[in-house]
Parts: structure tokens; C-alpha cells; sequence
């Protein structure tokens, strides 16, 4: 016998896209569209929101949206609905890099559901952390998150990866374009969208009992790009969970000489994020964009 069964509504796809816009991105561009299509959901990138001095080659619009992705599909998944994602769609648009859809209704498993209900709450934390170690415990569960979406989480030298960063800043400062680019996405003018000074913190993101960890895939195509950005949210999501505090530092991997340093020249994984994890106080949410504004019609 084959059983019918109703779909979600537009209303409930409509709220797991909002979802979706609660992941973190370069400078708050929040680099995404959305489709809702039936039962279905696309995910396209927004070339207008690409930064092209930072990410000249969409690596990190790709680890946003891959962001995006992985809170669509927790939050279709939590309204009940096996959540059944297809990467790079063979279309003739160039912009549409996944499909959610929502397809036969199985009830979330408990920690999808706890993911899910994390990703209001996760935050960017910028600010000095707490001089208390990440237990071993954790990090292993973070370990364990990046590499349910086939990626490599590794705990890295603190003053290494701080002076690589510090490195990379100076070349990145010493760009024209760059800074343009910076000053247009951080600071007091920001509406919807960018980092509000207020959310800016601290001048160093290094610091004592600060764990630093870098994310990293075995493959750097756009599709290991989304499946890193994938990976780098339900590791946020995760430590979310478990009370810590995160801030990812792109810096060190916007520079290729500096991205390279980071696993070595023998590695064979490429570096896509730089993690700094550790307890902090509560941060604010950045501004979001409304929905209407993400919505494809």
C-alpha cells in the first residue's frame, strides 16, 4: 500500500528558512537566498553579498551558505520531516548550491533536536574569554561534530596560529580594497546586515585557556567548501550545547601562503576555518536581514 502524507506548509518552510539565516558568515554578509518550492527548498548563494577582496574565489560565501544549510536541515528535520539534502543541483543556475526537501515524516532524533533548538542561541564571540580550560570531554565532542559532516577538527598551537593571524592581518590591512571592504561591512552604519561596533570586541582573540582549533576538509572543491561550512555550524551548534563560547577567525585562511601554514605542507587537508573556543560571557545576536528580503519568489 502506498501512503500519502501532507506536506509541510509554506508557513512551516518559511520558518525553518528564518532558521537558516541565524548562521554566522563573513563580516554578517549573510550571502544566501532561498527558494521555497513545494515540498522543497533552495539554497542559492547572492553574488551581490560576495566580498571580493576577503573571499576573491567564493570559498567563504560557499562555508556560509553551507552554514545555512545545516540549520535548514536541522529545522526541517525537527518539524518532523526526514530532511533530504542534494549538493550542487544539476541546473543551469550557477547560484543554486543545494535542495532541502522535505520528504517522508519520521520523528528527529534527541540531538537534532537539541541542535536544533541551539541555533537561536548561538552567538559570535568576540570578546576576552574566561581563563578556564575547554575540557578534554568537550572537545572530543567537537571532534566528533566536524566529522559527521566529513570534516577534521584539530586542536592547534595557540602562539603558532596567533602569529600566523597576526601575519595575515597586516597583509590583508596593507590591501586598499580590502579595507574599503571592511569599513563598508563593521562598524556604526551597519542596518540588517554587517558587524555592529557593539559586537566588534576586543582588539586580540588570543588568550589564555583559549583553545584554538582548526577546521579543515580532505578536499577544497565548492562542494567541500559547503560540506566544511556544514561542519564549522554543527560544531558551533555543538559547543552551543555545551555552554562554551566561539568565534570563528577567518583571517588566517583569506591568506593562501597563511592558509597553507596551517596544516603543514604535507597535510592532506586544506585549512577552511580557525576556531577559538573557550567560556565567555552571553553575546548578542548580529542584526539579520528580513525574511521577505531572502525569499526568492
Amino acid at each position: 500500500m502506498i501512503r500519502s502524507f501532507a506536506p509541510p506548509s509554506h508557513r512551516v518552510l518559511a520558518d525553518c528558512v528564518r532558521a537558516a539565516t541565524a548562521a554566522p558568515s563573513l563580516h554578517n554578509s549573510q550571502p544566501w537566498m532561498f527558494r521555497i518550492t513545494g515540498p522543497a527548498v533552495e539554497v542559492h548563494t547572492d553574488p551581490a553579498r560576495r566580498l571580493p577582496a576577503a573571499d576573491p574565489d567564493g570559498r567563504e560565501q560557499h562555508l556560509s551558505v553551507g552554514a545555512a544549510i545545516l540549520n535548514l536541515r536541522l529545522a526541517v528535520a525537527r518539524s518532523g520531516y526526514e530532511a533530504h539534502l542534494e549538493l550542487l543541483p544539476a541546473t543551469g543556475d550557477p547560484t543554486l548550491v543545494a535542495r532541502v526537501t522535505a520528504a517522508r515524516p519520521v520523528a528527529a532524533d534527541d540531538l537534532t533536536v537539541s541542535l536544533a533548538a541551539a541555533i537561536p542561541y548561538r552567538h559570535t564571540n568576540r570578546d576576552p574569554f574566561a581563563r578556564v580550560p575547554v575540557p578534554a570531554v568537550a572537545v572530543a565532542r567537537l571532534r566528533d561534530a566536524a566529522a559527521r559532516e566529513d570534516a577534521v577538527l584539530a586542536v592547534a598551537d595557540q602562539a603558532a596560529v596567533a602569529e600566523l593571524a597576526r601575519s595575515a592581518d597586516r597583509w590583508l590591512r596593507s590591501q586598499d580594497d580590502y579595507l574599503r571592504e571592511l569599513a563598508r561591512w563593521t562598524g556604526p552604519d551597519t542596518r540588517h546586515d554587517g558587524v555592529p561596533a557593539w559586537a566588534a570586541g576586543s582588539a586580540s582573540l588570543f588568550g589564555p585557556q583559549t583553545t584554538i582549533a582548526v577546521l579543515a576538509t580532505r578536499g577544497d572543491s565548492r562542494l567541500d567548501w559547503l560540506r566544511a561550512g556544514q561542519a564549522l555550524q554543527r560544531v558551533l551548534l555543538t559547543a552551543t550545547l555545551l555552554g562554551l563560547a566561539t568565534t570563528p577567525i577567518s583571517q588566517p585562511v583569506e591568506v593562501p601562503a597563511v592558509r597553507r601554514a596551517l596544516t603543514g605542507p604535507a597535510a592532506d587537508v586544506r585549512a577552511q576555518m580557525v576556531l577559538r573556543v573557550g567560556y565567555g560571557r552571553v553575546a548578542g545576536r548580529s542584526p539579520r536581514r528580513p525574511l521577505d528580503e531572502v525569499l526568492l519568489p
